[in-house]
Formats: C-alpha cells, sequence, structure tokens
C-alpha cells in the first residue's frame, strides 16, 4: 500500500500566497506558468503545496505578482507546536474564495479607523460563537 504524501504546512503557506496574490491581480495561473516558463499544472501543484518552490523560482513569482519574497512567509508562526495548523489554517483561508473575497473588500476600505472597527466586530463575533458553542 503506498502511503500518501502530506505537504509540508510552509510549502502549503507559500502556495497559498502565490494564489491569494495571483488571484487578486485577476492573473490566471496559466498566465503565470506561461511567464514562469512552466504548465499552468506546475503552478497548481505550488500553490496546493504539494511541489515544493524552489529558491529561484519563488523569486521569480514575486517578482512577476510584485511583492517581496517575504509576502510568501508572512503570517507564519515557525516556533511551536501549533505552527504548522495555523499556517495550514492560515493559508486555506488565504486561497478560499470567502478569504479572498473579504480581503478585497476590507482592503477596498480606504478609512483605516472603519478597517479596525470590522476587526473589532469580528473578533467580538468570534468570542460570541465561541461562548454559544460552549453552552450547547
Amino acid at each position: 500500500m503506498v502511503q500518501k504524501k502530506i505537504p509540508n504546512s510552509i510549502d502549503v503557506h507559500v502556495g497559498g500566497r502565490i494564489r491569494f496574490r495571483r488571484t487578486m491581480l485577476g492573473l490566471s495561473q496559466e498566465k503565470l506558468g506561461d511567464s514562469l516558463g512552466i504548465t499552468f499544472q506546475q503552478v497548481q501543484k505550488y500553490e496546493k503545496g504539494t511541489n515544493r518552490v524552489g529558491a529561484s523560482r519563488l523569486q521569480n513569482i514575486a517578482s512577476i505578482l510584485g511583492v517581496p519574497i517575504s509576502f510568501f512567509f508572512e503570517e507564519t508562526t515557525v516556533a511551536g507546536a501549533d505552527a504548522p495548523n495555523e499556517i495550514t489554517d492560515i493559508s486555506l483561508f488565504i486561497s478560499s474564495s470567502e478569504g479572498l473575497a473579504l480581503n478585497r473588500a476590507f482592503m477596498s476600505i480606504p478609512d483605516p479607523a472603519v478597517r479596525q472597527s470590522i476587526v473589532k466586530l469580528a473578533k467580538s463575533v468570534a468570542k460570541n460563537e465561541g461562548l454559544k458553542g460552549a453552552s450547547e
């Protein structure tokens, strides 16, 4: 019986950040692949974390997507036992349609005070939902 290889959580996170930025720019996997000289299937594998992105390839991707390499590692926690799950959760959210839609809407709000109010609201709702779930 062949055991399926589980992607490394950092690779999944980096892939999610690639997908997030690519979709924010309205760039298809095919167009990104063409710019890199690879197939869209290879881009899919990078985005899922199935294939690890090498350093020079990541530099090329960062250049095409107009971000520094550090962008792909933002919001990762490398220390601690819970790091892989946290990284994977963030990556999955960022690459989901809901996460992308929420981010686009949130970033289109020009007033930082309004954005901060939305963050406070979301934290409050999450806290209330957690309390509700604990009492059920």
